[in-house]
């Protein structure tokens, strides 16, 4: 029974996804899978709805959220798109792929959720779920992911639970995410430039593939979520690159160094992915003060496992 002081935990069945709608109609907060992690969605178009996503999450202001959209025609309302733009659009969406375009000036959406820049975050998810929301809702929703500023990213409906409590009033519960990280971020830039803002699923040599190499200088401005030096944090101090861990340290391994979760017993760097954030919600609800990973090789995927793991070590 959902309440004001209850997270209602629903199914993504076609009641589920009405409740949802409705919910997010109203100005309210819902959890809902996506391919990558959960999203904390709300409508992008409602100042207020956008004020309470930064409140639950305790988010700073000056850090833009992703739009999700229903398709490339929605999306075109709200940003300018290139030829570049909408050949990655049709490439890759719907997808793990987020672009970040110059803003429309009738876009409507509230300014919060640009940080007040002259870019728009837009990805179309691929989840049947998300999807499901969105063709309901008819507007496009603002969608971080699902869990407190800084913290692990969340990939089950409990994860969701334990991060934001209260502050998420219905979640939907669409099992673990396949992908597991969150979507790359690529900014298109005037003159034929881009930049890569956060690694994921999409990979760098993909886009060099078709974009040609990456601008080599980056704009300062944080343009997008995951460019925070300090991000994903488990709440205890994180090793990188261990073989032997200490005793007082809850052990992550990969391939044949085991621990006491495995990214990929395999070496599989996409199971690896998909289990990452897992692993680090059962490091940092262990009963052992520290954490410590085995070394993950760098490759397409490892690049981002890699960059997470950094971030969520950083001090």
């Amino acid at each position: 029974m959902s309440g004001k002081n209850v997270t209602e935990v629903v199914q993504p069945d076609a009641e589920g996804i009405a409740q949802a709608a409705k919910t997010l109609e109203l100005g309210g907060l819902v959890a809902i899978p996506t391919e990558t992690v959960y999203g904390l969605a709300a409508r992008a178009d409602s100042a207020d709805a956008v004020a309470a996503i930064y409140a639950a999450k305790g988010r700073p202001d000056f850090n833009p959220l992703i739009v999700h959209v229903a398709d490339i025609a929605q999306a075109e309302m709200l940003a300018i798109f290139d030829e570049r733009a909408k050949d990655l659009a049709e490439r890759f969406w719907p997808g793990p792929l987020t672009l970040v375009l110059p803003l429309r000036e009738d876009a409507a959406v509230a300014g919060a959720v640009t940080a007040g820049l002259p870019t728009i975050a837009l990805r179309q998810p691929a989840h049947k779920v998300m999807r499901a929301v969105l063709a309901e809702t008819r507007f496009p929703l603002a969608a971080p992911s699902a869990n407190k500023s800084e913290g692990i990213s969340p990939t089950r409906a409990d994860h969701v639970i334990a991060s934001l409590g209260q502050a998420c009033s219905l979640v939907i519960d669409g099992g673990a995410s396949q992908e597991g990280l969150e979507s790359s971020i690529v900014a298109l830039r005037d003159e034929g430039g881009w930049n890569l803002l956060r690694h994921g699923p999409v990979t760098k040599e993909s886009l060099e593939r078709i974009l040609g190499p990456e601008t080599a200088d980056q704009v300062s401005t944080i343009e997008a979520p995951g460019q925070l030096a300090r991000h994903y944090s488990p709440g205890k101090p994180l090793r990188l690159s261990v073989s032997k861990p200490d005793a007082d340290e809850f052990f992550i391994g990969f391939g044949s160094i085991e621990g006491d979760c495995s990214l990929s017993a395999s070496a599989d760097l996409h199971e690896a992915a998909a289990r990452l954030y897992d692993c680090l919600h059962q490091a940092a609800a262990s009963d052992k003060a520290r954490i410590a990973v085995a070394p993950i090789p760098y490759g397409e995927v490892g690049r981002a496992i890699n960059d997470r793991l950094r971030r969520a070590a950083a001090d």
